[in-house]
């Protein structure tokens, strides 16, 4: 029940849900800008609050184990995009959360760059 009231309040202010695609969308904009100089190749995104991001001109390292690099080596995460399919898809792609505060977002983006 505490839920549902929670959910019934959010609805009932059209600007807390009506403004989400343009909050989103700056914060993709920002983590995107910082990565231009980077090695990574970006792939088009909407609908979410992840960024694609292609690898494959930096490793040829299997999408799963360049993620576990990422995390350990850089303390940047990431999901690798082969865990969503059921064969061995592996197209060298990361996705990368945006939905974070600015200051994560420009830190990693600068770890990002140096790759």
């Amino acid at each position: 029940t505490p839920v549902q009231f929670a959910l019934a309040d959010f609805l009932e202010h059209r600007g807390h849900y009506l403004g989400l695609p343009a909050f989103y969308q700056a914060k993709r904009d920002y983590f995107v800008d910082r990565l231009a100089a980077s090695r990574f190749r970006f792939k088009p995104c909407a609908g979410t609050y992840f960024q694609l991001l292609d690898y494959s001109g930096i490793t040829d390292a299997r999408d799963l184990d360049y993620a576990r690099e990422l995390t350990a080596k850089a303390g940047v995460a990431s999901i690798p995009v082969s865990v969503f399919y059921g064969d061995e898809t592996d197209d060298k792609v990361l996705r990368f959360c945006f939905a974070k505060d600015e200051a994560t977002l420009a830190r990693a983006a600068e770890i990002l760059c140096r790759i």
